[in-house]
């Protein structure tokens, strides 16, 4: 995806570079300037290379988005005076023989001169904010396609594996009748596992969930974990919310917590698993911390499983609204991730 964005960028620039910038000096006054004041049409096409790579740069649709007014007042008054300076830019008087047409020609040269500037960087902020809004809603379309594909597959996984889902549960609660008063930690392990069962296929239809039937799968997750694991794994596991009713996406933080016990969990070495929850104010913060004790060649060489799939869905899903950091020090792997539930919020 990031090669996709990277090409569609680099088209957009040498287009404008190759393409949109000579003709905009070709047909317009400043191929003149070049004979009479080589540095001032220098500049002028500087000006105008600038204007474009810097609104390509800080990106106007997120700040627009966002809400970001300030720095959107700030980019307008720079280019409102920039482009001032250079109408007001000193150049040398017409010499004619009588004074009154020398004067005259001067304040005429100058005019057309302040309306050629004015139309320039209009014209060339115009094409870069249409690169920029093009660019971004390609971008966001890529991102939904993939987000909607990798839905598609989880849905397609789910379907294989179901079969029926009413023989599926019947079949489960079957065998529950025969592990009832076998073994008390049977029990556990298997109602839990049950529990999370049903939790992904009733979600699976879902865009979005209680923030409070996430905490609870993930809880189940770490118990049936816990059953299954001997003392030398322990998990500090906490949550704080201040909106068990806010809605996410269904089972977002999977892949971070099965990436958690899969490294970090260990039958024979202490380690302890970090797991920590919080929402205030609209703002989640997830964040896991685990020793590398398994798999160890598997995870220098690929990194965590599902790490880029959870980068694209969240791309898609929380565009300017997310940030996600992973870090591996020391034989010891953290993820944090932060998503801003508010609808006009940015993290970056």
């Amino acid at each position: 995806m990031k090669s996709l964005e990277h090409k569609t960028g680099l088209i957009f620039d040498l287009f404008y570079c190759i393409i949109f910038m000579p003709l905009l000096v070709g047909v317009g006054p400043t191929r003149y300037w070049f004979d009479s004041y080589p540095l001032f049409a220098v500049i002028v096409i500087a000006y105008l290379y600038l204007c474009y790579f810097t609104t390509r740069l800080i990106n106007l649709p997120k700040l627009i988005l966002s809400r970001k007014y300030l720095r959107l007042a700030v980019f307008a008054v720079a280019f409102v005076v920039i482009t001032y300076l250079l109408t007001i830019y000193p150049l040398p008087d017409v010499d004619f023989v009588i004074p009154s047409m020398s004067e005259y020609q001067t304040r005429v040269r100058n005019y057309n001169r302040t309306i050629s500037v004015w139309f320039m960087s209009t014209v060339a902020l115009s094409y870069s904010l249409v690169v920029v809004f093009v660019k971004e809603l390609y971008n966001r379309m890529l991102l939904q396609s993939i987000a909607e594909n990798q839905r598609q597959k989880a849905e397609l996984a789910v379907f294989k594996a179901q079969i029926s889902p009413h023989f599926l549960f019947n079949t489960l609660n079957s065998l529950y009748s025969l592990v009832i008063g076998t073994s008390r930690k049977a029990e556990d392990a298997f109602i839990k596992f049950v529990e999370i069962l049903k939790y992904t296929y009733v979600t699976i239809d879902y865009d979005y969930v209680a923030l409070a039937e996430e905490i609870s799968y993930i809880q189940s997750y770490i118990d049936l974990q816990m059953i299954r694991l001997s003392e030398h794994t322990s998990v500090e596991w906490s949550h704080r919310t201040d909106n068990d009713n806010t809605m996410i996406p269904p089972m977002i933080f999977l892949t971070f917590v099965e990436n958690a016990f899969k490294y970090g969990a260990s039958t024979t070495c202490d380690s302890t698993i970090s797991i920590r929850l919080v929402v205030k104010d609209g703002v989640l913060t997830f964040e896991t911390e685990n020793p590398v004790l398994r798999h160890k060649q598997e995870f220098r060489e690929n990194m965590p499983v599902g790490l880029d799939n959870c980068r694209n869905r969240l791309a898609a899903l929380f565009p300017g609204r997310h940030k996600l950091v992973t870090s591996e020090e020391n034989s010891t792997f953290k993820v944090k991730l932060i998503l801003n539930l508010n609808r006009h919020g940015e993290n970056r």
